[in-house]
């Protein structure tokens, strides 16, 4: 029994540091590299003048340690935090996914550090969600579309500066950075057109989002522009999910509506179009070209594979990280998003008289 306590003994002894105790503190890193606490801290926060042998000291024992520095911490004791609050409204969505990546890529690149919350399109999780960030004392947040009042955006802008993309909204602490929908939405509709398409269905984005609004009036504007009566039972609503689209297009196969092309506000709405027709033999694009909007990567993989509104979503999720480094520093960002163009592949194409 003596002999087994004994190599117990030696066994707990040969454990590291990091692994015996719960949490390595900042004391015990001082003591281990007999210096003060305070050393250690500036030394962490980058302000400590000390010889070079009292920085090593500390290293060696951070290392020893295995000791991990809080964050929150350190950016009190600089005075600023380094972590930026990014408010997407379904981190589910293809489209935010990537524009999330981007935005994370950009941050971590200048040292900053993304918090990542949805707000569901619901202007009460979105508040939630900015209380939750602010509370963090983020040095600034990225807001991807958001449903709240300008005047409100103005008013949390005092508190922390924002980006905001899917719409503009003037203040001097608000960047607004976004592609224009309705030019993007009047260049797909022209392209049915030029195919020679006059009866086109449009899958409309959900009422609330500034950008589907937009969309629509890109529509109806090109529609205008070649004397093409506009046609609202030729419009069906969704909410940019492929159950919607879905559901768009259904409505309108059984109101009968005639139609040879469909526009949908999104890629996703298009996927969900393109199942509905599909379900009713109807053959894309021999009965009915389709074309979508924003590209995403599945796009050119569908059945046929899809034409539709190109922008890069790595472009929006990097302009926002940049711009949202600007504004902490204190200049001007100044990009600009590019034009969109179309990605033509095989589900449009001329129509057959």
């Amino acid at each position: 029994m003596l002999r087994r306590r004994t190599t117990e003994a030696q066994a707990a002894r040969r454990v590291p540091k990091a692994q015996s105790d719960a949490t390595v503190t900042l004391e015990m890193v001082a003591k281990e590299a007999q210096v003060s606490p305070s050393t250690v801290s500036r030394i962490l926060n980058g302000t400590a003048r000390v010889r070079e042998t009292k920085a090593r000291a500390v290293e060696a024992a951070i290392a020893k340690l295995h000791f991990l520095p809080n964050p929150e911490a350190q950016s009190l004791a600089r005075g600023k935090s380094t972590s930026i609050g990014v408010v997407t409204q379904a981190i589910s969505s293809p489209y935010y996914g990537e524009a999330l990546a981007a935005i994370e890529n950009g941050l971590l690149r200048a040292n900053f550090s993304p918090l990542f919350v949805s707000g569901h399109w619901r202007e009460a999780d979105e508040r939630r969600c900015i209380d939750h960030l602010l509370s963090r004392r983020v040095a600034g947040i990225i807001l991807l579309t958001s449903c709240l009042p300008d005047e409100e955006l103005i008013s949390i802008s005092q508190r922390a500066p924002l980006i905001l993309t899917g719409r503009q909204v003037a203040s001097e602490r608000i960047f607004s950075l976004d592609y224009d929908n309705t030019h993007s939405a009047r260049l797909a509709t022209e392209y049915l057109i030029g195919q020679g398409h006059r009866r086109i269905a449009f899958i409309a984005g959900p009422e609330e989002h500034p950008d589907a609004e937009q969309r629509f009036g890109g529509y109806k504007a090109a529609l205008a522009a070649h004397q093409i009566p506009f046609e609202p039972e030729l419009v069906a609503s969704a909410d940019y999910l492929e159950v919607g689209g879905f559901a768009a297009m259904t409505r309108l196969l059984d109101a009968q509506a005639k139609f040879t092309a469909v526009f949908a506000a999104n890629d996703q709405s298009a996927y969900g179009a393109m199942l509905a027709l599909h379900r009713r033999r109807l053959v894309v694009p021999d009965d009915v070209s389709l074309i979508g909007f924003d590209d995403l990567p599945a796009s050119s993989y569908t059945i046929p594979p899809l034409t539709t509104v190109h922008r890069s979503i790595d472009e929006v999720g990097e302009g926002a990280a940049t711009a949202m480094i600007d504004l902490i520093e204190g200049r001007k960002p100044m990009m600009t998003m590019s034009r969109a163009t179309l990605a033509i592949r095989e589900s449009t194409r001329p129509l057959r008289h």
